[in-house]
């Protein structure tokens, strides 16, 4: 079972002292007893790695002979359940259901898809295709392929085999050579070639794709996110943004995605749970601190007037002190 190795950029470590078998117990009684004690299982569930929750999962089926998800699932509702399930499932299996979710939904939920697929790293990618091909029998590309069409859909296909360059090294002169077959393919020509801006933007390093942003700009005196803006639409536009935008800086993109969750006339609670549950060992802090710097308010404020109950009071547990 894969987990996220937790870096120094999480807002959730592991727990010094850890028990699993005391934490099992404590649950036990809280969901046990007459109403639910929601403070200790958020205050257990926030404060523990994944890792360390799937020791209290074990530690909770060997002392009662029930799933701690099914007891939670049985025990809480809404979006509390959702996010406190979401905390005890191995993140690869947690990406799984996301993608079943985007594709099982009416139409087809692109925007976490792209979302997904433009923000997880090629390891993270194939250990969702494996974990899919393992519960579904089918191929996540292929299933993939059955949901979208055209030109977006060779574009995800891309990012969804996983391949993308991670050497470290940039080559400058390739760097200035992909600026301008994306110039030529673009903003210079009458019609876009998209081709070529999908084969750049889902094949080339991340480091290699930073020095083609700036070579780009030098080139056309614009940003490549502005002519891909004006020279496209839809989701071809949408996908294309969101990868230079992770070029960039993902924890930015996702503070943007969080940013756009919770604005405008109801809030997406599944999207909070999802980038904040995913990220909390990752880099959380760093999606805080862009979060800030954005929007000119703290994460943790934003989730307190637009969030609320249990809830909100996990989401604030998981994000930790305001920065």
């Amino acid at each position: 079972m894969s987990s996220v190795k937790s870096t120094a950029r999480g807002t959730v470590k592991e727990k010094p002292g850890f028990n699993p078998s005391e934490d099992a117990v404590a649950l036990r009684k809280a969901i046990e007893g007459i109403g639910t004690n929601e403070k200790i299982i958020i205050d257990i569930l926030t404060q523990r790695t994944n890792a360390q929750c799937q020791l209290i999962c074990k530690a909770y089926e060997d002392a009662t002979g029930k799933t701690l998800r099914g007891d939670l699932e049985g025990d809480t509702h809404g979006d509390f359940k959702d996010i406190l399930v979401a905390l005890i499932t191995p993140p690869v299996q947690f990406d799984c259901q996301e993608f079943k979710r985007a594709i099982k939904s009416f139409p087809t939920n692109k925007n976490i898809l792209i979302e997904m697929f433009a923000s997880r790293s090629n390891n993270q990618i194939k250990a969702m295709s494996d974990a899919y091909l393992a519960e579904t029998k089918r191929s996540l590309i292929d299933d993939l392929k059955s949901e979208v069409s055209g030109d977006f859909e060779k574009t995800l296909v891309l990012l969804a085999e996983g391949k993308r360059d991670e050497s470290t090294n940039v080559d400058a002169t390739k760097a200035k050579q992909d600026a301008k077959i994306l110039y030529e393919a673009g903003e210079k020509k009458w019609g876009t070639d998209e081709s070529k801006f999908i084969d750049i933007l889902c094949n080339r390093s991340v480091p290699q794709l930073r020095q083609t942003l700036d070579e780009y700009k030098t080139l056309s005196g614009k940003t490549l996110q502005e002519s891909i803006e004006s020279e496209m639409s839809g989701k071809l536009e949408d996908i294309l943004v969101a990868i230079v935008k992770c070029v960039k800086s993902v924890p930015a993109y996702l503070a943007e995605r969080l940013y756009k969750s919770m604005k405008g006339a109801g809030t997406t609670e599944s999207s909070l749970t999802r980038i904040i549950v995913s990220r909390s060992e990752i880099d959380l802090q760093d999606i805080k601190a862009e979060y800030k710097k954005l929007f000119g308010c703290s994460l943790q404020s934003a989730l307190e007037s637009e969030t609320s109950g249990d809830f909100r009071k996990t989401l604030l547990k998981i994000c930790g002190e305001d920065v």
